[in-house]
């Protein structure tokens, strides 16, 4: 398809008001076709396990993506795309993708449900607000992991004492700081090319165009956004453009709430799965970020987020397989063993449902209370369920087990530490209380079943 032709279509589409968008072509819209499939979530799931029903989520998925199209906010109209159209981008998706060069490449594929291939380990608290000096210590911190396979990192918000801005020159300062201290704390660690989903300081697409000019490389990736519900924006249509012969590669990311206007879980598990769909067409996505937002925890460690991963990943594999990358952005900060668990939970339920994990935004990534050990958590979690061929059924075991010992704080703030409180930033390792929570909770996997180094 001719992308071009694509983006005309924010021109010449129908065009609808904005709150006509939301509650006739997302709210009712998602409300009938759950009643049509025959949909609904089961409170207290974890896991999605019924192929019938999955393939069903796919299909409703696919009708919503068909018959509503995307919204572009800045032209308040409707880009269509035709059932073929949208058939052919999801049959075309990469079923292997290498992100980063040289001994450092990585090559992510396309997984199945109880895949024994272990999934690739994206490391970061993305999009958290932080100065410069805490990006660098923090990317060292899980740059330096031997699980993590690519890196991603927090926004900068202050340089040289300044506040950023969108759509400024404070933006551009901010993307080269951000490019440079990538590149030198990555080969810091003796890992010079390994894969960055970059560009985490841009808010507006001039922000993206100064990393594509400051060390963004064939092999990193960027992230081109889908609104909630179903918008898209014309700095996104930009951004999704500017990647064309780069080699840079476009992570689709589609944060749906659940409990928002999409209804519950069934219903944010659909307007997932037409996100991705149409993003593979409007974001030419490379792959695809599943980010669930729960509208009254925020974290993805919920029992609702985790089963609308488990169906999404699930329902690609089965009918469209691509690469789905999962967010874990837990609701507890770094230094508190609720966060350690939680990702473990978040951790099992992506692994054995047949995606690839990125994270961790450890205190809902609000604030700079995060670090490498709890990506270690996350990546020796996902090796271990390939490793040990963790079923769904036994994955689920072990997350109803740990769910008592954080499910109780995701009302609450549990933010944790900053950086420089659980880690040594001389030696750039855990301060000893820190460690030896993990060793306790690594410990309490073990007594689950779950062998974790």
């Amino acid at each position: 398809m001719d992308f071009i032709d694509i983006v005309e279509r924010s021109y010449t589409g129908e065009k609808v008001a904005k709150e006509d968008w939301d509650i006739d072509y997302v709210a009712l819209a998602i409300k009938d076709i759950l009643d049509d499939y025959d949909l609904d979530y089961e409170n207290g799931d974890v896991m999605a396990y019924d192929e019938d029903m999955l393939r069903r989520f796919y299909a409703a998925g696919r009708q919503l993506a068909i018959e509503s199209g995307i919204y572009n906010q800045n032209t308040g109209r409707i880009i269509k795309l035709t059932e073929d159209e949208i058939d052919e981008a999801a049959a075309n998706q990469k079923k292997t993708m290498t992100v980063g060069r040289g001994a450092d490449a990585f090559t992510f594929y396309a997984r199945k449900a109880e895949d024994e291939r272990r999934p690739g380990v994206v490391a970061g608290n993305p999009g958290c607000p932080m100065d410069v000096p805490t990006f660098r210590q923090t990317v060292e911190s899980w740059a330096k992991e031997p699980s993590i396979d690519m890196v991603t990192c927090g926004s900068i918000v202050d340089v040289d004492g300044h506040t950023v801005r969108c759509g400024d020159a404070s933006e551009v300062y901010a993307l080269k700081a951000e490019m440079k201290a990538l590149n030198e704390t990555c080969a810091k660690v003796g890992r010079p090319y390994i894969g960055r989903l970059a560009a985490e300081s841009s808010v507006s697409q001039i922000g993206d165009l100064t990393a594509f000019g400051s060390g963004m490389r064939a092999g990193d990736a960027h992230l081109v956004a889908i609104n909630n519900e179903l918008i898209m924006t014309t700095d996104n249509l930009i951004r999704a453009a500017m990647s064309e012969d780069t080699g840079v590669l476009n992570a689709s990311l589609a944060c749906v709430m659940v409990g928002g206007m999409a209804g519950n879980a069934a219903g944010a598990a659909v307007c997932m799965i037409a996100s991705m769909l149409l993003a593979n067409v409007v974001c030419k996505a490379d792959y695809h970020l599943c980010h669930p937002i729960h509208l009254r925890y925020i974290a993805t460690s919920a029992r609702e987020c985790m089963w609308l991963q488990s169906v999404v990943c699930q329902a690609f594999s089965l009918c469209a397989p691509n690469i789905i990358i999962c967010d874990i952005y837990p609701k507890s900060g770094a230094g508190t063993k609720e966060l350690l668990y939680e990702v473990a939970a978040n951790s099992i339920a992506i692994t054995v449902s047949g995606g690839h994990l990125e994270g961790c935004g450890s205190c809902d990534g609000i604030k700079p209370n995060c670090s490498g050990l709890e990506c270690r958590m996350m990546g020796e979690v996902g090796k271990a369920c390939a490793g040990q061929h963790i079923t769904r059924e036994k994955g689920e075991v072990i997350i109803k087990a740990l769910l008592p010992k954080y499910e109780g704080i995701l009302g609450d703030k549990n933010e944790g530490l900053p950086f420089k409180e659980v880690y040594d930033t001389e030696t750039m390792e855990p301060l000893p209380f820190w460690q030896g929570m993990y060793d306790e909770v690594k410990e309490d996997l073990k007594a689950l079943g779950l062998n974790i180094n």
